[in-house]
């Protein structure tokens, strides 16, 4: 799917280039800016002409010239050089023989070790080969050890003095409720991460969307980095192209832009053009890119190796180093990222609001992606705009910024149904949800971009995933441990009763507003995440993400409208999915919302549960009178469709009894009085029809419309109803035969008791000559309009009118 609307602007271009904000800066400086542009272009001119050099340098120290591509080590040899030693007695021939013996064990030990400083770094993420590769490097070892010791070392200094110069400006700013310097340590943290490269970049990436972890302000902090990585030069990334396809990029494209349009960690994107017109986002990978990665993960092994000494823990800590390096490694495969948009786009094809990006894959290798190119707008740049245009003055910007303030929410309704989409349905989950990799389409569309990673999940966690949702909703905590066990997150010899008790001491204070947790997601998301500390929980990859996904989409959310609620947003598409999947585990999950244990329907729970499902269709400006009688007629409404199956089932199972009890309360009097009015309207139309058959009122059919209109509102009136159930829904539920068998079932059930069955006859009696009086009534007046006014004479009704 292509969108086309206005100029062309790629999603993750959106966010100014590095070089781009450099440049408006220094527009802005007058002579210091041509200074600063001089000293620049000067810099980048020395580093073309020694480039050659440095990459020279660069290939001898990581020995890259003795790198043979066909080069395969079979098994590790050994660290030390083997000891040989002759048996005693040996002399003359058998002597010689013997050292020759031991000459071609040193040669064989020299062979392997030389085969290993031959072979090449592995494409795909491999620990014992990655181990061999860096063990005939130990200087590359020690120069990075040093440079990350150095960087970080660096940042403490800057964070201390720091500490002591603004003691007095973090006091004064505690008093307005903002913490600048836990800002201020994330911006060092930040220009560390950026001057130790794409790896740590990428590290820091992945933790600014976790505030829930590293605070709110380091989050803010480190999020720039999303958006503030300097790009590579431009002929570097050309020679990429050309290397990757062997032809000049003038055959490849017609067009390529001469900056970026946005650079990431990993690489950098382009606006161009295909030779047929297509406009498309190449993306181009940074230089040497694999070893810099693999180096670094290997150096984090180690030190987890170490920790893992250090602190005794029986948990191999170096599993999390080569799941990540899996990962990072991964996404260096570019024919693998367009492998996975290509699926995503597949299984998430019916989902027209989820948009992705075509790929071209004649245009596409290892190092260079080429991609459709998306109009749209970042998430982060509808919410600058709605911040910038607050600050002016006039009606115009005003109202553009509502419109933005508008744009904005509806991004993150849809990508928090798209994010319980990938959860609960496809189970295929986009692994990198922040807001960078995300942009809104001029039509409405939720584009997603970057697909280095996916995440599968199990049915088994997808299920109970969704029963969480409810039970967190529903304020459930000890259903939610043993979903929290399902999702494979707490431990099998876990004190269960412990882990219930403190979650409930965590969420006790939790307050329900409308049924739902008035408490952002990311607080919520907070105190359960201090109970997965104290108890060490396990922390699958799919859980992961789903909470960095739905704590992004609530902080846009919340910064143009306070009053969101991510939980509601949220169990809108559960409810949805629990009232139309016919499905036993979700019938199941279901069945615990709105039945007890005696198999009593919990009406506040299921009023609660159709309402939060249905709130897309209500207006904010309604009573609660009329919300309860939408829900209602939301009831009627799938008791009589093809997609009731679920609630017909619910009422067949239901308890007999308390269904009874349940109708003949005074709570349901507005029911049993809609009842009447419906039942009226069925026999005055029965009535009608067996006199028109004679032909006599045939010329009446529009004065019977008209009449049966009036009397439904008649009929209101006389009833004392201000809101009335939808009298259509009303009968064709009295009239489906899907529903009599379960009236009938009902009624069987009820005769075990005399005294209810007697109530519920008196009920039904009333409520039949309630109706046949309504409907009299209504076919005396319309039979006096019809057929008095039929023998008055012209001229004597033209007078009386």
């Amino acid at each position: 799917m292509t969108v086309a609307v206005g100029p062309p602007v790629f999603a993750a271009a959106v966010r100014p280039t590095w070089a781009a904000k450099q440049g408006s800066k220094d527009k802005g400086s007058g002579g210091m800016g041509n200074m600063l542009r001089v000293l620049r272009n000067d810099g980048d001119f020395l580093r073309e002409r020694f480039r050659p050099l440095s990459t020279a340098l660069g290939n001898l120290l990581w020995l890259r010239n003795l790198e043979d591509p066909r080069a395969q080590v079979v098994r590790r040899p050994p660290s030390k050089w083997p000891k040989i030693s002759h048996p005693p007695g040996l002399s003359g021939l058998d002597l010689m023989m013997a050292d020759f013996e031991a000459l071609k064990v040193y040669a064989n030990h020299l062979q392997d070790t030389c085969k290993v400083l031959f072979m090449p770094l592995p494409e795909i993420y491999d620990p014992e080969k990655v181990e061999l590769y860096f063990s005939c490097r130990p200087h590359i070892l020690a120069f990075r050890i040093t440079e990350v010791f150095l960087s970080f070392a660096s940042a403490a200094i800057k964070l201390q003095a720091s500490k002591i110069s603004n003691l007095n400006k973090h006091r004064a700013n505690l008093n307005d409720g903002s913490d600048g310097s836990q800002y201020h340590i994330g911006q060092i943290v930040k220009e560390s991460l950026l001057n130790l490269g794409p790896t740590f970049v990428k590290v820091g990436q992945s933790l600014s969307t976790r505030p829930d972890i590293i605070g709110s302000d380091i989050s803010k902090a480190l999020s720039e980095l999303h958006d503030k990585v300097p790009p590579f030069p431009r002929t570097v990334a050309m020679k990429i192209i050309e290397d990757e396809f062997g032809s000049p990029v003038e055959r490849i494209f017609s067009y390529i832009s001469e900056d970026p349009v946005a650079a990431a960690s990993f690489g950098q994107v382009y606006r161009g053009c295909t030779l047929d017109g297509s406009v498309v986002a190449v993306k181009v990978q940074r230089p040497n890119l694999l070893h810099v990665v693999a180096r670094d993960i290997y150096i984090l092994r180690l030190g987890l190796a170490l920790l893992r000494k250090i602190a005794k823990r029986k948990s191999d800590l170096c599993l999390y180093a080569d799941e990540l390096g899996k990962g990072l490694v991964g996404e260096l495969d570019y024919t693998r990222e367009a492998a996975n948009a290509t699926e995503f786009m597949e299984v998430h094809s019916q989902y027209s609001f989820m948009l992705v990006p075509k790929v071209f894959m004649k245009l596409t290798s290892k190092r260079v992606l080429t991609m459709e190119w998306l109009n749209g707008k970042n998430p982060n740049e509808l919410l600058v705009q709605s911040k910038e245009l607050v600050q002016e003055n006039g009606q115009y910007l005003e109202r553009q910024t509502l419109d933005t303030k508008v744009q904005l929410l509806d991004l993150v309704k849809k990508g928090v149904d798209a994010t319980l989409i990938q959860l609960l349905d496809t189970g295929l989950l986009h692994a990198d949800p922040h807001p960078g990799n995300l942009c809104y389409t001029p039509d409405g569309h939720i584009g997603f971009l970057d697909f280095g990673l996916l995440c599968r999940m199990e049915k088994k966690h997808q299920l109970a995933m969704l029963a969480s949702i409810v039970h967190i909703s529903n304020g459930d905590w000890n259903a939610l441990v043993y979903d929290l066990m399902e999702m494979d997150i707490v431990r099998p010899e876990t004190n269960l009763r412990r882990v219930t008790m403190d979650l409930e001491e965590a969420l006790g204070e939790v307050v329900f507003v409308n049924g739902i947790p008035d408490l952002k997601f990311s607080r919520v998301l907070g105190k359960i995440w201090s109970v997965a500390l104290k108890y060490q929980f396990r922390m699958p990859p799919y859980f992961t993400l789903v909470l960095r996904s739905l704590a992004s989409f609530e902080g846009l959310a919340v910064a143009a409208d306070r009053n969101f609620k991510t939980f509601q947003a949220a169990y809108n598409y559960v409810a949805r999915k629990l009232l139309y999947d016919n499905s036993a585990a979700t019938r199941k999950i279901l069945y615990s919302v709105v039945f007890n244990k005696r198999r009593e329907l919990q009406w506040q729970r299921i009023l609660l549960f159709l309402r939060l499902g249905n709130v897309r269709s209500s207006s904010y400006g309604q009573s609660v009178r009329e919300d309860v009688f939408e829900t209602a007629n939301l009831i009627l409404r799938l008791l009589s469709s093809k997609d009731g199956a679920v609630f017909r089932r619910i009422l067949m199972i239901a308890d007999s009894t308390s269904l009874a009890r349940a109708f003949i309360s005074k709570e349901a009097i507005v029911f049993r009085k809609n009842l009447s009015a419906a039942l009226a309207d069925v026999f005055f139309r029965r009535m009608s029809k067996a006199i028109r058959g004679n032909g006599a009122l045939g010329q009446y059919d529009q004065q019977y419309e008209e009449h049966t209109f009036a009397a439904s509102q008649q009929k209101e009136t006389m009833l004392g109803l201000s809101s009335v159930l939808s009298v259509p829904l009303l009968q064709a539920v009295i009239e489906d035969r899907r529903l009599k068998v379960i009236y009938y079932k009902k009624l069987n059930d009820v005769r075990r008791d005399p005294i209810l069955m007697l109530k519920v006859c008196w009920s039904f009696s009333t409520i039949f000559m309630t109706a046949a009086a309504l409907a009299l009534h209504s076919f005396l007046v319309y039979w006096s309009e019809s057929y008095v006014t039929s023998f008055v004479p012209r001229r004597f009704a033209t007078g009386v009118s």
